[in-house]
């Protein structure tokens, strides 16, 4: 049975809330099935550690980062990919929910930043992709929903550095917070373009994709030390949606495509002591 788990398996959020950091860490654009092999072919040795039954498969809420955020911080993380109803770990307080369960955790605002600065979470954001760059109205709309939002070119998505420069900050922003801190990170590595994290690699193509996951999977820990300095933390480490490389046709995302539709998802506390 997981930590904190009630009868049938769910994770009782009830008795999360307040006594473990939060970490949401949404590595955009991630394809299920690349990821599901550098797993099984021991190429993500960071992420096995905390995955050891392998990544879930899911389905995304959206199919492109500002639909599929919106979705997530409202308390819908991707959904199990078989037959529900699915109980959710978040919901906003909502007459008629069906997946409102006796372990979710109900907050009373409209969205999740909101209601967790409501019990006393410093909330973060450690912004990625062009939907986190607060350089126009929209590009601002999610950040906004936290207490603190950074996000600068090195993070973005023509920075072959992009990961370590989002740690580095958030490094800086939470490692002497006195209340629980729930940080999201949006990481940018993976999006187009990524053909740099391949050498020699002039275009895009699922064989940089996984390079790039490789190069995530080289300092994802260091997020994970950071998040249990303080306290027990839990973390979600998940895709917000996938890409295509000339599946059917179909190049990118925004576009329903299995392979943007299914996402991998992980979920589990960690401890403190267990990332120096």
């Amino acid at each position: 049975m997981r930590p904190f788990a009630l009868a049938g398996g769910m994770r009782d959020m009830r008795a999360i809330i307040g006594t473990h950091d939060l970490l949401l860490i949404t590595i955009d654009t991630l394809r299920y099935d690349v990821t599901a092999e550098l797993l099984d072919q021991g190429r993500l040795p960071t992420l096995a550690r905390v995955l050891p039954g392998g990544w879930e498969r899911r389905h995304s809420p959206g199919s492109f980062t500002y639909a599929a955020h919106a979705a997530i911080l409202a308390g819908f993380l991707p959904t199990p990919a078989e037959p529900g109803p699915h109980p959710r770990l978040f919901a906003a307080a909502f007459p008629g929910s069906e997946t409102t369960a006796a372990g979710t955790w109900v907050f009373d605002a409209g969205d999740l930043p909101g209601g967790l600065a409501g019990v006393g979470y410093h909330t973060v954001c450690v912004g990625g992709v062009g939907f986190f760059n607060k350089l126009t109205p929209l590009g601002t709309a999610l950040p906004s929903m936290f207490a603190e939002s950074h996000w600068q070119p090195s993070y973005g998505v023509t920075s072959p550095t992009s990961f370590e420069e989002q740690i580095a900050c958030a490094e800086r922003v939470v490692h002497d917070r006195a209340e629980p801190v729930f940080l999201l990170v949006n990481v940018s590595a993976l999006h187009q373009p990524n053909y740099f994290y391949l050498p020699g690699a002039t275009d895009d193509s699922r064989a940089t994709h996984a390079a790039a996951l490789e190069y995530v999977d080289r300092h994802i820990g260091r997020l994970f030390a950071l998040m249990t300095a303080r306290r027990p933390c839990l973390a979600i480490v998940c895709s917000d949606h996938g890409t295509a490389y000339g599946e059917d046709g179909y190049v990118g995302h925004r576009i329903g495509h299995e392979v943007v539709w299914t996402v991998p998802y992980g979920e589990f506390v960690l401890q403190p002591g267990e990332w120096p």
